[in-house]
């Protein structure tokens, strides 16, 4: 294909792409503007040429708006998303501490190339300032993906899995032997991704996805979970993904702390009025440490009733944090 033509079949997209990302109603572009921009891009064209790509952009349903005068002014309107939602889009970028600093950038760049050039200078000037620990896994959306698609491949995954010593450096466990596991769901919890995957341990096993390296497919088919697993329900059951045995357990608060009690198990709850005013709650929990911190931040709002063997179990993590 000669270079001319193949400049003829791309300009109307590089057109199209000038006007998404430099124009809107409010800064529209002039023939010779958006004819110097293409210029820029190694494009030729002329005032012909640029008016039968628009007609053109405009007949297949890239609408065009123009504004006429002693010259020519073309922007686009109709965006994928407003200035709004991508405010919204782009403070979630901001406030998600698993997007290292880096990538926190490009996402916010692609996001204001979405914005038209008023609504980027908008989105340019941040109002709310996020105290955010950003990590520092540069491979996470790698993983992701990685796990996605072993997820819907019906494989297994490998990976090695790290904690940090004082200095931050890695610390690998099993002395870098890697995990090899049936990945079963991503899941967004307490601002970190996790992988849930059966493993050689019982039942479902969370890993921080963060702190994987080296995540790979392998050719062995997924195990099917035991039991099959419903993400609503170990949700509400494990406290800051940390598992342990399920129990049911009888929770007993003063009204003040119902909307704690929801915003942790969900509405549809067991929950019985006592005459003192106070509310018991049946709910299915795992019992961990992390479940009993839970219990101790709540400062005696939540009490655990039932059954014996957690209360002693609650006592006892309670005994080895007293000095």
């Amino acid at each position: 294909m000669k270079r001319g033509d193949h400049q003829r079949k791309i300009r109307p997209k590089v057109v199209y792409d000038i006007l998404l990302k430099e124009s809107d109603e409010h800064r529209p572009l002039s023939t010779n503007e958006i004819i110097e921009k293409l210029s820029e891009r190694g494009i030729s064209a002329e005032r012909k040429t640029l008016y039968e790509d628009i007609k053109l952009l405009n007949a297949y349903g890239y609408e065009v708006l123009s504004e006429r005068g002693r010259a020519n002014y073309y922007y686009v309107v109709d965006r994928t998303f407003d200035t709004a939602e991508l405010r919204i889009l782009t403070d979630a970028v901001e406030a998600a501490r698993f997007v290292t600093e880096k990538k926190t950038k490009v996402l916010k760049d692609k996001l204001r190339e979405l914005a038209g050039v008023t609504g980027a200078e908008t989105l340019g000037a941040e109002h709310l300032k996020f105290d955010v620990v950003k990590l520092r896994n540069e491979n996470i959306f790698y993983n992701v993906d990685t796990l996605d698609e072993c997820i819907s491949a019906g494989k297994k995954c490998s990976f090695l899995y790290f904690d940090h010593d004082f200095e931050g450096k890695r610390m690998y466990r099993r002395n870098m032997r890697s995990y090899t596991v049936t990945p079963v769901a991503l899941l967004f919890e307490d601002d970190n991704y996790y992988l849930l995957a059966v493993s050689e341990h019982p039942g479902i096993t969370a890993y921080r996805v963060d702190r994987m390296d080296r995540v790979a497919a392998t050719d062995e088919d997924a195990e099917t979970p035991a039991g099959g697993i419903d993400i609503g329900e170990y949700r509400k059951q494990v406290f800051s993904m940390y598992g342990g045995p399920s129990e049911d357990v009888v929770l007993e608060c003063d009204e003040s702390y119902i909307n704690v009690i929801v915003d942790k198990f969900g509405f549809e709850l067991n929950m019985l009025k006592l005459a003192s005013d106070n509310v018991r709650i049946k709910v299915k929990v795992q019992l961990s440490p992390t479940f009993f911190g839970w219990l101790a931040t709540a400062g005696g709002k939540v009490k655990l009733i039932k059954p014996h063997s957690a209360v002693m179990a609650y006592r006892e993590h309670l005994t080895k944090c007293m000095p």
